[in-house]
């Protein structure tokens, strides 16, 4: 479990930081990511976490985590064996509904993002597909619950 709070402090130090995220900083997330395999689910749920409550600014970079540490474990492990790709494509509609809620001009990265993983394999066209989609604004995906406020001032729970 020390990995574990390790991989969780190196993560949420990225918020004492102004974007962009250096290299440095992703390469000793994604170390932690990696030490901590043995309890993989835990370090996808804190990324989750992480990418849900975080500022605006920091989702970009929340992705480029996720992008960072699937890539190395399939690198290090091979694919058959890598367990965060799996993992993450467990929650990642809702996962890429927070990334969306970034600054409009972040959206671009985010599609880049999925452009790289189509075009390397790195998840299977059904998975990316409906992320892309969403980005268009075309998607079927149910929105993120939130509290929407119309003119009369009766709230209504959009879910």
């Amino acid at each position: 479990m020390d990995a574990v709070n390790a991989f969780n402090q190196e993560l949420f130090s990225l918020m004492d930081m102004k974007p962009p995220i250096s290299r440095a900083k992703m390469i000793l997330i994604t170390k932690a990511a990696i030490k901590a395999i043995k309890l993989y689910k835990h370090v996808v749920q804190i990324v989750e976490k992480f990418i849900k409550k975080c500022k605006p600014e920091y989702k970009v970079p929340g992705l480029y985590v996720i992008d960072s540490i699937v890539r190395q474990s399939r690198h290090q492990f091979g694919t058959d064996k890598d367990v965060f790709g799996p993992r993450f494509s467990k929650n990642i509609t809702a996962t890429f509904q927070y990334l969306y809620l970034c600054p409009s001009e972040d959206k671009s990265k985010i599609v880049r993002v999925l452009n790289l993983w189509q075009k390397n394999g790195v998840f299977k066209i059904e998975i990316i597909q409906p992320l892309l989609d969403m980005a268009a604004g075309t998607s079927n995906a149910a929105p993120v619950a939130e509290n929407v406020t119309n003119n009369e001032g009766t709230v209504h729970i959009c879910q």
